[in-house]
Parts: C-alpha cells; sequence; structure tokens
C-alpha cells in the first residue's frame, strides 16, 4: 500500500474510532498481563465475565498466590485451555513477587520471561499499560493487513515488523486497537462487511462482499 493511502486509511479509521481502547476489563497493570494470558483462544467477552468477581479479590500478584490455584480455577472454569492458564497465572504471579518486587515490567524482554507470556501478550501490555508504540498482532490484525494490504506478511512476527515499518505517526499508539477492532467487527474472516467498511476503496480483497438482503 502506498504511504498516502497508508495515511488515509489510518485516517479513516481513526475518524470512526477517536479514542479506541481493548475491550478487556483490567484495573491496574497486574489484572491486564492476567486477562490478557487468559484471553488466548478465548473471546474478551467471556474472559471478562469470568475475571469480573476474581479481580475483586485477587488484583495484585499477592493476593492471587493467597487465593491458590483451585481458588483461581474455580473462577476461571467457562475460559478454555484453564487448567493450563491457571498454572501460568500462579506461576508468573510468583515470578512478579520474586524477581520484579510484585511489579509488571515494561520491557519486551521482561514481560516475556513470565509463564504464559509470549510476544503478542506483551506488546498488549507495553502498549495498554505503559504507552508503548508496539502492534500486537493477532488473527484479526493478521487478517487485515494481509487483506488490505496494509502490512502483508506470512507470520504474525513478519506482519508485525511490516506493520512497525508502514505504520507513521501519529497513528503508532492506538494502530493494534483500530485494526484488531476493525478486523473484529468489520473485516471478519468468513464475510467481510465490506458494504460499509471506510476504506474498502483503498482495499485490494476481492470480490467485495455485498449488503445483506433487506429483511422481508
Amino acid at each position: 500500500m502506498k504511504r498516502a493511502d497508508v495515511i488515509t486509511f489510518y485516517e479513516r479509521l481513526a475518524a470512526n474510532d477517536p479514542h479506541p481502547e481493548t475491550e478487556l476489563a483490567y484495573t491496574n497493570p497486574y489484572t491486564l498481563v492476567v486477562a490478557v494470558a487468559l484471553s488466548a483462544q478465548a473471546t474478551d467477552s467471556g474472559v471478562n465475565k469470568a475475571t469480573r468477581a476474581l479481580f475483586r479479590i485477587a488484583d495484585t500478584p499477592q493476593a492471587m498466590l493467597a487465593l491458590g490455584l483451585d481458588g483461581l480455577k474455580d473462577h476461571i472454569r467457562t475460559i478454555g485451555l484453564f487448567n493450563t492458564k491457571a498454572k501460568n497465572v500462579i506461576a508468573l504471579s510468583q515470578m512478579l513477587i520474586d524477581d520484579f518486587g510484585g511489579a509488571v515490567p515494561d520491557t519486551r524482554e521482561a514481560l516475556e520471561r513470565l509463564p504464559g507470556v509470549g510476544r503478542k501478550t506483551a506488546n498488549v501490555v507495553m502498549n495498554v499499560a505503559f504507552g508503548a508504540e508496539t502492534f500486537a498482532v493477532d488473527t484479526h490484525i493478521f487478517r487485515v493487513c494481509n487483506r488490505t494490504g496494509l502490512a502483508r506478511g506470512k507470520t504474525p512476527l513478519a506482519v508485525e515488523l511490516a506493520l512497525d515499518k508502514a505504520t507513521p505517526q501519529p497513528f503508532r499508539l492506538h494502530a493494534h486497537h483500530w485494526l484488531i477492532l476493525h478486523g473484529r467487527y468489520v473485516c471478519k474472516a468468513r464475510r467481510p462487511e465490506c458494504w460499509r467498511c471506510v476504506v474498502a476503496d483503498l482495499c485490494p480483497y476481492r470480490p467485495k462482499t455485498p449488503p445483506p438482503p433487506p429483511a422481508r
């Protein structure tokens, strides 16, 4: 995509949603780390439902360890892979206490040391909690970037690096939120809603999906 088109692309997404935010519910950097770790292969709404009561009683590493593995499992049983995720949350809570004084670190290298935290999760935490200009490439962003030609790549890392190179100021801070929300609600996997897409004319995807027939 040409640079002028990239700027127009982001300008339209920004005009449509000037202040995009994560849809995961959290209260501090620690609960954000937990929420993002729990969200792998799960919906944000499902995670929010499970953590609503959890974060009221366990919003620090110390409180999570006091709750314990079985107590944590009781709260997140509705989330896929909850056994493994619960073990990771307990382990990362212990590591935060042992290695980081109970505080969530703000670098990718340190975050990726935490059990259950990969590059995507680290990028989300750095961006949302600490205002870093990072690009967390999930399935939605991977699809949108390749489909539109904004930042093509065969792997999430390749797309991330291409996105980092292609995205100019002042769009870098919110870029990944605009893209994930666009992919989640408009540029859907099975049937993209091209008829209401604000960047449809900039996108090479063919054939454009027509609107559904009016209800009778």
